[in-house]
Formats: structure tokens, C-alpha cells, sequence
């Protein structure tokens, strides 16, 4: 038996960067020889084994053959036989098929130390044509490591299986969990750059794929292009550490804008009216978290209010914390502000423009929590009455607030 350090452990430790989780590869065992040990297997596909002490996830070495189409489509080999070599070519990029012994040295054949150096996203070998996942898997890569670029020969393979309809194999839940992870990363812009470049994107979130090419009023954006607009929204969340559910409404904020009439251009009158049911599709297509769903939804309807609210009456700004449900969830409605705020500041020469009405926004939803709305129900019998005199309450002490 020979135990080998593999992948991103590998990787991250060659940059210099933190290594979170380890990952080893187990050469010469049976899963009997395995649980003999100790290790617990959990493997559902093939042999899995958890260390007893460490709780690191031990793989027996394994190869794999393509049997049908998407992720899933593969009939896996694990023998004492399989040689680490073998494991490795399975592997999808270069930079992740480096392993190293228990001596420290590197066993690298396909040259992923090189690559690392050159700042390369490659494919292994030709097996990578097989799971349309690792599309997913290399663009957000793309978003982690966001100065590397990807091999044109990589690409080409790419557009490939795109062209062979690779893609339309994904499942909902997984293409999701790559996109949620690259959202995650720290220039997500740079994973969709790279779904766009060899025509994933259409296939995949053609909502967003859409918005490129669409202009708006140069006045209010540098930028001009939809899609740039709406990239550099996400990066700027990104930038600020915001959470997943931020994120995603960055994203998916002015997906209207990509059904505005062409007649109607560069101005998009309307387009928050119909974001919501564009979100809503998108979601359900991709099984999205209800969290992440909901604040979308509310920032593509009220981002365009949030950035008029010192122009507001009071009982409009009560009104769209009711319609925010910011007297609810009212860490939901700092995420919606967040979102906002990503929108603004993420245009060119904007980075650092004041935000007094978000400011506002925040100090209205204290006002408004300071109504005993429980005191005020003791003097009404009807529950319509009730309502309009706790929304009343609300506008009144919003009206007392000093606009910046």
C-alpha cells in the first residue's frame, strides 16, 4: 500500500496559498485492507474511506470509462492494479493531477508545476471531452485564479462539447453548485467569461448570456454594455465579501433589460417589472435556494426605488419596506441595500459615490421597528383597521427622520 497527497492540497501548497482540505490517494489496497485499518468508507460510487483520526477522505485509485452521456455516464475501475499515474490521467486540469509522496516528492506527469508557473488552465488528456462538468469546474477556476488564462487548446475542446450537446446532459442541482461555488470565488466575472467563450453560457443561464451587447444610457453608465454592467456589479459584491444570496441578485438584478425593445434602446423603461419573471424561470430551472431566489426577486423589482428614496413621501418608504419585507427580515433587507449598493459603486468612476439613500433606507427601517405594533392592535377590534393604523404609526415615524 502507498498513500500519495493529490490535487488541490498539491496545488495550493506549490502557490503558496492556505490548503484547507487534503485529499489522498490510496495505491495497492482493497477496500478489505481499508476498513481493516479503520478507515470508514463512504464512498457511494466508488471506494471512499475516511481516516479515523483526521477524517480525511482517502480514494482508492481508480480509473474511469465514459458509458453514456453527462457527469454520470462513467463505469469506475478501483483495483489494487490502478497505478497513481493511471488516477492522475483521469483527472481534469494539469494543475490538479499533481501528487506527492510520503518522502515530499512530486510525481507529476502531466506537467502541472509547469503550468502553475505559466498561470495555465489545462486539460489533462483527451478524457476530459467526457464529463461536461469539468466545463463548470474550469471556469470557476477561472474565478479563483483570475490572472491564469485557459489554453486555447483546452477552449477548442470545450466549444466542442458544447457543439455536441455535452452540456444539455448537466443536472439542475450540479450545474448550480458550480455556479454558487464561483460566485463564491474572488472574480466571478471571469467564470462566465469563460462559459461565454465556448457557448456554455447560452446553454446554461441564456438570461444572462442575453444581456451582452445590450446598451444602456452612457450618462448613467460608463460602461455602457448590459453585460459588462452587470459582471462588474458581481465583482464588486465579491470584492466586499457579501454572501452567496448578494451575489446572485448582483447577477440577476437587470435581467430585464434583456426583453427591452429594441425600438426602446439604450433606455429600458419597465425592466423591473420584468425581471421578477425571468428570475423565477431561471431558478426553477436550476433548482436555486429559496434564499438566494427571494432577495434576487426583491432587488430586481425595488433596486430602482432604493436609489430614489430621498425623493420618496413616507408612506412610499414604508410602503417598500413592506414590499421588501424589511420589518420581517430585516437582515435580508441589509443584503437587498448591499445588492443596491453593488449596483451603483460597481460602475466605472463610481467605486466610491456616496449612498445617502440606502443610508436613509437603513435608519427608516429602524424608525419604522420602533412602532409597538402589538400596543397599537389592543385599541381596534378589526384587523383592516389595525393595518392601516400600524402602517400609519410607521409613516409617522419615518416622517420624523432628518433626510441627509
Amino acid at each position: 500500500m502507498q498513500i500519495y497527497c493529490v490535487g488541490g492540497a498539491v496545488r495550493d501548497e506549490l502557490l503558496g496559498r492556505r490548503v484547507q482540505d487534503r485529499d489522498w490517494v490510496v495505491v495497492g489496497a482493497t477496500p478489505e485492507q481499508m476498513t481493516a485499518l479503520g478507515y470508514r468508507p463512504v464512498g457511494k460510487d466508488f471506494p471512499v474511506f475516511l481516516h479515523p483520526e483526521t477524517y480525511e477522505e482517502y480514494a482508492l485509485a481508480r480509473t474511469e470509462r465514459k458509458t453514456a452521456k453527462g457527469y454520470k455516464g462513467f463505469q469506475i475501475h478501483a483495483a489494487p492494479d490502478v497505478t497513481l499515474e493511471q488516477d492522475l490521467e483521469r483527472r481534469d486540469l494539469t494543475i490538479n493531477a499533481i501528487a506527492r509522496d510520503a518522502a515530499g516528492n512530486l510525481i507529476d506527469p502531466h506537467h502541472g508545476a509547469a503550468d502553475l508557473q505559466a498561470k495555465i488552465l489545462r486539460h489533462v488528456g483527451a478524457a476530459f471531452i467526457e464529463d461536461p462538468v469539468r466545463i463548470l469546474r474550469l471556469a470557476r477556476f477561472a474565478a479563483r485564479f483570475s490572472d491564469f488564462t485557459v489554453a486555447g487548446e483546452t477552449m477548442a475542446l470545450m466549444r466542442k462539447m458544447v457543439a455536441n450537446g455535452e452540456v444539455d446532459a448537466l443536472v439542475p442541482e450540479r450545474v448550480w453548485q458550480e455556479l454558487a461555488k464561483g460566485l463564491m470565488e474572488s472574480q466571478p466575472s471571469r467564470m462566465f467569461a469563460v462559459l461565454r467563450e465556448c457557448g456554455a453560457l447560452k446553454k446554461i443561464m441564456p438570461e444572462i448570456d442575453r444581456l451582452f451587447g445590450v446598451p444602456q444610457p452612457p450618462q448613467h453608465h460608463p460602461e455602457i454594455d448590459t453585460g459588462v454592467h452587470v459582471m462588474l456589479v458581481v465583482d464588486y459584491s465579491a470584492a466586499h465579501g457579501f454572501t452567496l444570496p448578494v451575489r446572485f441578485a448582483a447577477l440577476t438584478h437587470d435581467l430585464g433589460k434583456g426583453t427591452t425593445p429594441k425600438e426602446m434602446l439604450p433606455r429600458h423603461i419597465g425592466h423591473e417589472e420584468r425581471g421578477p419573471a425571468l428570475i423565477r424561470e431561471l431558478c426553477r430551472r436550476l433548482r436555486v435556494p429559496n434564499d438566494c431566489r427571494d432577495l434576487a426577486l426583491a432587488t430586481a423589482r425595488y433596486h430602482g426605488k432604493a436609489g430614489h428614496a430621498l425623493e420618496m413621501r413616507p408612506a412610499t418608504v414604508v410602503q417598500l419596506l413592506h414590499d421588501t419585507n424589511a420589518l420581517r427580515q430585516p437582515q435580508r433587507f441589509t443584503e437587498f441595500l448591499q445588492a443596491c449598493e453593488s449596483d451603483t459603486r460597481g460602475r466605472p468612476g463610481y467605486e466610491t459615490h456616496a449612498l445617502p439613500e440606502l443610508e436613509y433606507l437603513e435608519r427608516a427601517l429602524a424608525a419604522a421597528q420602533t412602532v409597538d405594533a402589538g400596543a397599537i392592535a389592543k385599541n381596534f377590534d378589526d384587523a383592516e383597521k389595525i393595518k392601516e393604523a400600524v402602517f400609519s404609526a410607521r409613516v409617522e415615524a419615518v416622517r420624523r427622520l432628518a433626510k441627509p
